[in-house]
């Protein structure tokens, strides 16, 4: 007859077990302290990684008497594994993710070498040295923790439940689609090492060989045939710029109470504004698929046969620039990865693995724009890809654009915890009409022959009136304010001279941004076979057809925007 272990042995293993955990969580858990105090993301990196450490904690506890060899080879590999991820930190204030794996990826041995020396300093240098020391010090502290064999296999259960079983079954019961089950379980494992780098590759691999099996598609995909253009021979800068999720009912600049662009309305003598143009559908990748290529509502699969709107511009005879603020590599983000590597350079400014951070402003996209401006190529197109005011609308804004604070021109159902979404919201906004100005007062300034075009992916229902109790987006249940998008457009002096479009009856003109290539073949003054005059919003000929939204893929359940209300 076996005699009870002593109370004393018990409290013994729980303490080597603490001390085991503390080991491996080290690896994970201050880096997502130092991700969080940085403002890159948010504290649910942390939670993840603490969960996702106890995992270790089952082959020292199933074989006690290799304990120290387990989690020395265990530790060996965390190690390897934060300590790239500790150093990326270090260098480039990010959180490691696939999007770095795909930068790095893409630089050269130069370019390689050139980072190092940039930002090799001895003060990171030493930062790493100490964090590896004190990885060794808590490896020393390591000890057996022995268990009796049914409390040791009910707690490996329990480790193992904690772990990762809960969010497994978390994430089957709450997912329909398998795809995204697995994506968002990854998502949380990625904030542990060794995960960052192992589900990283892999999903950087995986995207690479989608990206390589659209550029297959589209390298096949013959030009437009007879491509004409008025403009052709002359030096001339045209500026895409993408926002996103901006409801243009938010903005003062379309009648909104709330003094949400006071630059924008200051700049507004000089610019043409549209009022009345709609998305196609309330989601990015949807929408850019019908914007940047001839696919619509009724033909969504022609972004597969047709050419993209910078495969046309290069084909005018532009060089292309693709400076986006947006996420570099998710699963969602590879379809706007591929059109901007069709691009003949690219700026990636966004590696970060979670997009709320408070460190990723769109102020960052000024400076590589201001660079590509005084490039010397006499014929250029950039494409410029905010986040705008996407969702969670409090990381758009830095600090001092938390103007709007109070209830003042709110809505009276718009309380609480609603309140705040609300002004954030209203704040983000704010922040979007700087940087967008700006934007415009830099091509201004530099004394370009061409124009600025702004326009937003779709809107956002933010506690709107037509929807008092929506916040984001649902194809399931759509309202006007998922769709209202602002368009405007700024011309140079010269541009309007060389194309003197009379705009003034196109202003209040209903129109869908699934037809914007035709609008934008017309303002570039760009002619061939497949044009359509009626589809471009400042041709003489448009027709307003219906304004459909929806899936496009469920043609039975197209509506005409129009169906949706009588508000603006």
């Amino acid at each position: 007859m076996s005699t009870p272990a002593p109370p004393v042995q018990r409290r013994s293993s729980v303490r080597s077990l603490a001390w085991m955990y503390l080991f491996f969580w080290y690896f994970s858990g201050p880096l997502q302290i130092l991700i969080f105090h940085a403002g890159v993301a948010s504290l649910k990196g942390f939670w993840h990684a603490s969960a996702a450490s106890l995992l270790w904690l089952i082959p020292p506890l199933l074989f006690p008497r290799w304990t120290r060899p387990i989690a020395g080879i265990t530790g060996l590999v965390l190690w390897m594994c934060s300590l790239t991820a500790l150093a990326y930190f270090l260098i480039y204030g990010q959180e490691f993710s696939q999007s770095a794996i795909f930068i790095m990826f893409e630089s050269n041995v130069s370019e390689s070498s050139e980072y190092l020396s940039q930002y090799f300093s001895w003060s990171k240098l030493a930062a790493l040295i100490a964090y590896s020391l004190v990885a060794f010090g808590l490896w020393l502290k390591v000890r057996p923790a022995p268990f009796p064999g049914r409390a040791k296999g009910a707690l490996c259960l329990l480790i193992a439940f904690a772990s990762v079983g809960y969010s497994g079954i978390h994430e089957y019961r709450k997912r329909g689609d398998l795809d995204m089950r697995i994506g968002k379980f990854q998502q949380k494992l990625q904030s542990a090492a060794p995960w960052q780098l192992v589900i990283g590759y892999a999903q950087y691999r995986q995207q690479l060989s989608d990206m390589a099996s659209m550029f297959d598609n589209w390298a096949v995909i013959a030009p437009l045939q007879n491509l004409l253009d008025t403009h052709a021979g002359q030096p001339a800068t045209l500026v895409l710029v993408i926002g996103e999720s901006t409801d243009r009912q938010r903005m003062s600049l379309y009648g909104y109470p709330r003094q949400t662009t006071p630059e924008l309305d200051a700049l507004r003598p000089e610019l043409d504004v549209f009022d009345k143009v709609v998305s196609p559908r309330p989601y990015t990748i949807e929408v850019l698929q019908q914007v940047l290529t001839f696919a619509d509502q009724e033909n969504p699969e022609l972004y597969l046969t047709t050419p993209s709107l910078i495969s046309v511009m290069k084909q005018a005879g532009y060089k292309t620039y693709w400076i986006t603020n947006q996420q570099t590599m998710t699963q969602r983000n590879t379809m706007l990865t591929t059109f901007s590597k069709q691009a003949d350079e690219q700026v990636y400014l966004n590696n970060n693995r979670d997009q709320n951070s408070t460190s990723q402003y769109d102020e960052d996209v000024l400076e590589p724009f201001g660079q590509i401006l005084n490039d010397k190529a006499p014929r250029k197109l950039i494409v410029v890809h905010l986040l705008g005011t996407h969702m969670d609308y409090r990381y758009r804004f830095p600090e001092q654009y938390a103007r709007f604070q109070d209830s003042t021109l709110v809505p009276d159902y718009v309380v609480g915890k609603k309140l705040r979404k609300y002004n954030d919201y209203d704040n983000a906004v704010l922040y979007n009409d700087h940087v967008v100005s700006s934007l415009i007062s830099r091509f201004k300034h530099s004394d370009p022959h061409g124009f600025l075009l702004y326009l937003s992916d779709h809107g956002e229902s933010v506690y709107d009136p037509t929807a008092p109790h929506m916040l984001g987006r649902s194809e399931a249940a759509p309202s006007r304010p998922m769709y209202r998008v602002p368009f405007l457009l700024w011309r140079s002096p010269s541009w309007k001279e060389g194309s003197p479009l009379d705009l003034q009856g196109a202003l209040h003109r209903e129109y869908t941004t699934s037809h914007f290539m035709h609008t934008w073949a017309d303002l570039a003054g760009l002619r061939f076979d497949t044009f359509q005059p009626w589809k471009s919003l400042v041709n003489p000929e448009y027709r307003r057809g219906k304004l459909l939204i929806g899936d496009p893929h469920q043609s039975a359940k197209l509506r005409d925007f129009n169906t949706l209300g009588s508000a603006p």
